[in-house]
């Protein structure tokens, strides 16, 4: 019996940086509105984005250390700048 191939859904590292500047403008818009000042909700933005990215490169299997960027690679961009905002904020206070 033949094996069925597994079909690759893997992007591009251009096509992931171009999702990641189009989710941080989208954050930035958001994180405007937010009641608690900007630095405050962009660090809970940008950590609630780090969990989501964790979770569907792990629901996508995707290695954590692969040639091309992935889930993996964002959630780490935004756990850094988690860290960053939330000091500008702890600063701003």
């Amino acid at each position: 019996m033949a094996q069925i191939g597994r079909m690759t859904t893997e992007l591009s590292s251009a096509q992931v940086a171009t999702r990641f500047a189009m989710r941080m403008i989208i954050l930035c818009i958001f994180a405007s509105f937010g009641s608690v000042g900007f630095a405050q909700s962009f660090a809970a933005l940008l950590w609630m984005s780090a969990i989501v990215c964790v979770f569907a490169g792990v629901m996508r299997r995707e290695p954590v250390l692969g040639a091309s960027l992935s889930y993996w690679d964002e959630a780490a961009a935004y756990g850094a700048l988690f860290c960053l905002a939330s000091l500008v904020a702890a600063q701003a206070s």
